[in-house]
């Protein structure tokens, strides 16, 4: 067994994994082979060592990746199954199963787990019995919950801390009332499952002691990802062996907004004796240019243990830069491109991620890829119409069109808030049935139905609105329309801009709002109900094959995964990096390393696409492009690519040698050749912005922007959409002339 597991490391991992005893640090670059490593040191441990599996604890970050590591270990030994593998929550769990009830008498090991649903549910409630219902105050306390508890902060300091804040007596109450509530329940949180197990081992070391004597070996994956109180609970199961091996990259750590702390990484050295440090750094995944690619970017960052990634494989081909007009050009760019390679070179759709900094991004890809008829899935998030906050706009709009329509008026009777519950909305429902009638008609006019005064009056909050409102839907064209419903019942107001997951859900809203706007230009004459039918039918698009999909996914969602062609999108600033940490350096740094876990996601290709504009925050807006770009060592020189007589007709299919195709820009390609000055360049341009132009293929256009310094121009043909042609040679003439 001993060649056997050898014989597929190479000598760095094989040098670590013969350290046996004692603190282990292995910096393990992208694409290292670190699963391997770990689930080869469990059965050199098992097979080689005879060490007992019972005596061996794994821990991971994710279930999957538990289940990976269970099925390696298995296939090389058949002892796998009894080494304990599994994520920090679940191994709480069953520490908490066997032993909660020496902790606090008033638990036992048939204790519930609150899920946020839950969570929410108990906080809401207390915030009633204070008066309260704004839904800002509900995000502070649950901000204030995980904070505290993920940082290992106890109730009484976490309070003197909150002595700064005006609400803190109040944030004080709802959160000791909090916990008051889940003891009273049986229940824990899922903060409160670590929280829980630290209180144990410390407060009773006899039972610490039975775990850590029980564990000789203690593995922990993805260790730039623990938090404080991850930290501290591997401190204290390896409080008596001291046989720790942990494995991680600060490189990689991109989670630090939910608790993690990748300076454990460097605490870990400190902490722990005579700790043997590893660097692995032959990477197994990317090519040459990708690699160094990734190792130019990540050097700006000073937090970071110095390493570079290499490989063996081959130079591969240059990282492709792609400047787009706006967000609809880029969208059509990277559809046709993967419709180039999946044609005409081989390529299947499961080779390809698009990678987005934030899941807002991604409307006008899916669009583009429905309409090329290229199967996709949406990678930890939902598709755009079936997102909630879209849901909802559109259980509005459906009202207008069928008041009958009961599940639409069920989802937004109490959206935004409005205080009405489950009881209410039942005896609406019974009301509308006995008088047979439609649940919105009872609501528009309660006191006719007898409905008591207190749910009448904030029903007829919401009559006044949708009244108003159905006036403005038999006059107004539909985007107006729609602006006028979002901003009437205060849709967007509804979620907190200050929280990245509810500022997702603004800009989304924003994006439907603009969709709906592109929908009644190129349809001036289609009702709502025209467009509430075209987004069901693109809702109810089933993939073509589940195996086979173009993956769209934000970069946090595919750490780990692995694909042969990426297309890293929206690198201009405010966007990736993301507006908030352009005042912070911490921020930036981990800005920085998003932007090298989506790099390093590559094997073979490599597209990074920016926007001169894109529609974002409620505008359109100028764009300037990603600094991540020149950090990377991606400074270019401009390789201009022109529509000409016989380059592309209409089809949306054509493709070029960049595989750029319909509706195609500028192109820039590291290390090409700069284009050779003419003394024709040197005569000054007589186009301007906002001019009429005529092509002699393309037809009438708008000049919406001359780069005098590039020579080009972004016009938007009404035939074929904004195209950048180059001003000095392309058939134009200004319309007049």
């Amino acid at each position: 067994m001993t060649n056997e597991i050898f014989s597929s490391l190479n000598n760095e991992q094989a040098i670590a994994l013969k350290q046996i005893d004692g603190a282990v640090l292995v910096t393990a670059g992208a694409g290292s082979g670190k699963t391997r490593l770990l689930t080869h040191r469990i059965v050199h441990l098992i097979e080689n060592l005879n060490v007992s599996p019972f005596n061996i604890l794994a821990i991971t970050f994710t279930n999957k990746a538990a289940n990976e590591m269970k099925e390696r270990i298995n296939k090389l030994s058949k002892f796998g199954s009894d080494v304990w593998i599994s994520t920090f929550h679940s191994m709480c769990v069953r520490i908490l199963r066997e032993d909660i009830s020496t902790l606090d008498a008033r638990l036992n090991r048939n204790f519930s787990i609150y899920a946020d649903t839950e969570t929410d549910k108990v906080i809401k409630t207390l915030l009633a019995e204070e008066g309260i219902v704004d839904n800002s105050v509900k995000k502070k306390i649950q901000f204030h919950l995980s904070n505290m508890k993920n940082n290992n902060i106890s109730f009484h300091r976490y309070k003197e801390q909150l002595s700064y804040d005006p609400s803190g007596p109040l944030i004080a109450r709802v959160m000791a009332g909090y916990q008051k509530t889940l003891l009273e329940n049986n229940a824990l949180d899922f903060d409160d499952l670590l929280v829980k197990t630290y209180e144990l081992f410390t407060l009773h070391p006899e039972v610490k002691d039975k775990y850590a004597k029980r564990f000789k070996y203690v593995l922990v994956d993805e260790f730039q990802d623990t938090n404080v109180l991850q930290y501290d609970l591997v401190k204290l199961l390896t409080s008596v062996h001291g046989n720790v091996f942990v494995v991680g990259d600060e490189d990689q750590c991109i989670y630090t907004w939910r608790g993690a702390n990748f300076q454990n990484i460097s605490n870990f050295k400190k902490d722990f004796n005579d700790v043997k440090v590893f660097k692995l750094e032959q990477n197994y995944r990317s090519t040459k240019t990708i690699l160094n690619t990734a190792n130019k970017l990540i050097k700006h960052n000073k937090e970071r243990i110095d390493k570079t990634l290499w490989c063996n494989n081959e130079e591969g081909e240059p990282i492709v830069l792609k400047q787009n007009y706006d967000e609809q050009n880029e969208a059509d760019y990277v559809a046709s491109t993967i419709h180039s390679l999946v044609k005409f070179h081989g390529y299947s759709y499961s080779d390809f991620a698009i990678l987005l900094r934030i899941n807002a991004l991604s409307f006008p890809f899916e669009e583009k890829l429905l309409s090329y008829n290229i199967p996709h899935k949406i990678y930890g998030g939902f598709k755009f119409y079936e997102r909630a906050e879209i849901k909802d706009v559109l259980a509005y709009l459906k009202l207008f069109i069928n008041p009958k329509d009961e599940q639409a008026f069920v989802r937004i009777i109490n959206f935004p808030k409005r205080g009405i519950g489950d009881t209410s909305i039942q005896k609406i429902k019974e009301l509308a049935m006995a008088y047979g009638t439609s649940m919105l008609e009872v609501a528009l006019e309660p006191r006719k139905y007898g409905i008591a005064t207190a749910l009448a009056q904030k029903l007829e909050g919401f009559a006044e609105k949708f009244v108003m409102l159905l006036k403005a839907y038999e006059t107004q064209p539909l985007d107006d329309f729609a602006k006028q419903v979002v901003k009437t019942f205060g849709i967007e107001e509804a979620f907190n801009d200050k929280i990245e997951e509810e500022l997702n859900k603004i800009l989304n809203i924003q994006q439907l709002i603009h969709s709906i706007e592109t929908f009644t230009k190129a349809n001036p004459f289609d009702t709502l109900t025209d467009y509430l039918q075209s987004v069901s039918l693109i809702s109810d698009m089933d993939s073509m094959d589940s195996s086979d999909n173009v993956i769209v996914a934000s970069v946090h969602a595919v750490k780990g995964l692995e694909f042969r062609v990426v297309f890293l999108v929206g690198l201009e600033e405010s966007v990736f990096p993301i507006s908030r940490a352009l005042n912070s350096d911490e921020e930036l740094e981990e800005e920085r390393r998003l932007m090298y876990v989506g790099i390093t996601r590559a094997k073979e290709k490599l597209y990074i696409s920016s926007c001169k504009t894109r529609f974002l925050y409620g505008r359109r807006n100028r764009m300037l492009e990603s600094r991540f770009i020149a950090d990377a060592g991606l400074a270019r020189t401009p390789q201009k690519t022109f529509e000409s007589e016989f380059s592309f007709g209409t089809n949306p299919f054509a493709t070029s040698k960049s595989f750029g195709g319909f509706g195609k820009q500028v192109d820039y390609i590291k290390n090409s050749t700069p284009a050779q000055t003419t003394e024709s360049t040197k005569q000054p341009l007589k186009f301007k912005a906002g001019q009429i132009v005529v092509h002699t293929r393309f037809g009438k256009g708008k000049l919406l922007e001359v780069d005098y310094e590039e020579r080009t121009g972004d016009i938007d043909f009404e035939s074929v959409g904004v195209k950048t042609l180059m001003l000095d040679i392309a058939p134009l003439t200004i319309e007049g002339e």
